[in-house]
């Protein structure tokens, strides 16, 4: 499978719906425990019907609900502006996260409604993979500030992926509006009336076209006040996030495939092999700050870093995996387990709460989508996950993941408090090696990722007019 461009074939903002897979036989008497899976895609592409959930519950003791919702992506789901802020503030709605809030409906649904499938609405662990782990990490954030009673979010599974930087501000989403505008030969001139009326009547497939030619391709969220708080980095540094996720006993999942790289160097590559035009392609997904801190951190003397062989899919590859995946994930982990508060035992606690995986291992089934030279890389765990996601696994595969992730896993999923996971604190991973061995591994990229975590924290506050640099 090769990244390309955000499909405009039946683009559609009536995308809701829900896929339930249900176990079969009498649920007990509790009802099932139910696991919601966020699809991933950038927040631009992807559908939850590329994935199948019958395997995992026909041949596995998984016996739990498994809920897959649809939400708005790319330009529908993530477009933002003054304008659309005041249409929406006229009739009570925010604006820009869209496709977060349709998350969030999905998951209120679930909880009201799962009963009806004899699941259980108060043992919900949410899970996403790639950009569905993004997501996870916003519903996360946001469920963590509601009240207990009214929270849904008992167990997450962050798959591939983290928190990255502080999405980008009003201002900056502002300028990624006008040059949507401008592709679509709506003057930016007219009233904001006759603008939000000409995008209303212009075809969806149009606007998806026109969205990905622009220089800030990447729609993806705003720090709205609403559905991201333009603190949110901040309750990381202070203890906030982590002393909630204590009081409330939130155990998260959390890892990464050993060769994310190869398949992240396929999207959207750099145009032409250069730093300049590497950089370009950053400052469509980051704030500028943040691009500039980058490169003073990974290519100091403007040269290619050792082992890379080029900058439009190699390099490109690597950073953009590091600051999806291997970097900043490790950074959230650093920030939960040291914050600065006056509470010492805080981050040994939050550290119980999080079970780390490192996979190094590759299911055949996976040569579907990935070509086997590019080793375990960026979503070809999903077929472990998923016991095949629709392919089949081989007899001696299954043995190998059975006890090695699905035992675990379905007894996160169930709320035991024993995984058998092994590990004993933050800097250690649950690796499941090439030859199926499962080892506990001591966090060799720990120090180079808390680094870039620490260089990045340390640029101006969110709102001095940078763009929403600061994480």
């Amino acid at each position: 499978m090769l990244f390309g461009l955000p499909s405009t074939e039946a683009a559609d903002e009536d995308c809701f719906q829900c896929n339930v897979w249900v176990p079969y036989g009498e649920p007990p008497a509790n009802g099932w425990p139910v696991l919601i899976f966020i699809h991933g895609g950038f927040l631009q592409f992807g559908t939850p019907n590329s994935f199948s959930a019958a395997a995992l519950l026909g041949e596995t003791d998984f016996n739990a609900i498994i809920v897959m919702p649809a939400y708005r992506l790319n330009v529908i789901g993530f477009l933002y502006s003054s304008e659309l802020e005041q249409d929406a503030a006229s009739v009570g709605e925010t604006v820009g996260n869209h496709g977060f809030w349709d998350q969030r409906m999905a998951l209120e649904w679930i909880k009201e409604n799962i009963g009806l499938f004899g699941g259980n609405g108060s043992q919900i662990t949410l899970a996403g993979y790639s950009a569905g782990a993004y997501s996870v990490c916003y519903q996360l954030t946001y469920d963590l500030t509601l009240p207990e009673t009214e929270s849904i979010i008992k167990r997450a599974c962050i798959w591939s992926n983290s928190f990255t930087v502080q999405p980008k501000n009003p201002a900056l989403a502002q300028s990624q509006f006008n040059q949507l505008l401008s592709a679509l030969n709506i003057p930016i001139s007219l009233p904001a009336s006759e603008k939000l009326s000409r995008l209303r009547s212009t075809p969806s497939s149009t606007l998806i076209s026109a969205a990905a030619s622009i220089d800030l391709h990447e729609f993806r969220p705003t720090t709205d006040n609403a559905f991201i708080p333009n603190n949110l980095f901040h309750s990381l540094d202070n203890g906030t996030f982590a002393r909630t996720l204590v009081t409330r006993n939130i155990h998260i999942i959390t890892g990464e495939c050993r060769d994310e790289h190869f398949l992240y160097g396929t999207y959207r590559r750099p145009e032409k092999n250069t730093l300049g035009s590497l950089r370009a392609r950053l400052l469509a997904d980051y704030p500028r700050p943040i691009v500039d801190a980058l490169m003073k951190v990974y290519y100091p003397n403007g040269k290619l870093p050792a082992g890379c062989t080029d900058w439009t899919s190699d390099a490109f590859g690597r950073i953009y995996a590091d600051m999806q995946i291997h970097h900043m994930q490790r950074g959230f982990i650093y920030a939960l387990t040291n914050p600065i508060t006056n509470d010492t035992s805080l981050g040994a606690k939050v550290s119980k709460l999080i079970h780390r995986y490192r996979m190094e291992y590759r299911l055949k089934c996976a040569d579907v989508s990935a070509p086997p030279e590019w080793g375990v890389t960026h979503a070809t765990d999903q077929y472990i996950w998923f016991w095949g996601n629709g392919q089949v696994v081989l007899p001696e595969e299954k043995e190998i993941i059975k006890d090695a992730v699905i035992g675990p896993f379905i007894r996160f999923v169930h709320g035991e408090q024993e995984l058998g996971w092994g590990t004993n604190e933050h800097r250690e991973m649950r690796t499941l090696r090439p030859d199926g061995r499962v080892e506990i591994w001591w966090d060799g990229l720990w120090d180079e990722a808390v680094r870039t975590w620490r260089a990045l924290r340390e640029i101006a506050e969110f709102g001095e007019g940078n763009g929403g640099a600061r994480l």
